[in-house]
């Protein structure tokens, strides 16, 4: 069976994992956000998020942001190549709904895979 679950081995947690992907990343954009990827040597995927305050002004809404990305991360995470990945909010997007940030995270999970699969070398 397979779990859905989001346990600590599936988040970036130290400044060492998150600049370990700000060199040379890979990246994915929407009008929403921007995740930078960069292979990682596990069998899984790992996320970490930075909404930063300049963009998103109220405490509240960031945290809004951060459970719907996790959300949609957990729900996707099988579907995902082990990647390191790390999500940013390009502008305010504080009034977006809850469907849209997940429909704009649908179609990046799905972009990740495909740059993935283009960078493998051919055997």
């Amino acid at each position: 069976m397979v779990s859905y679950t989001f346990s600590r081995e599936l988040r970036l947690l130290t400044p060492r994992e998150f600049d370990n992907v700000f060199q040379n990343p890979f990246r994915v954009a929407s009008p929403l956000f921007t995740i930078l990827c960069k292979p990682n040597s596990s069998i899984s995927p790992r996320i970490g998020l930075t909404i930063a305050k300049k963009r998103v002004k109220l405490a509240v809404q960031r945290n809004r942001i951060k459970r719907c990305a996790r959300d949609s991360f957990r729900l996707h995470q099988h579907q995902l190549p082990p990647v390191d990945l790390v999500l940013m909010v390009k502008g305010d997007i504080s009034n977006t709904d809850n469907e849209e940030l997940h429909k704009q995270l649908e179609r990046l999970w799905s972009k990740i895979s495909r740059q993935y699969l283009a960078l493998q070398p051919k055997s």
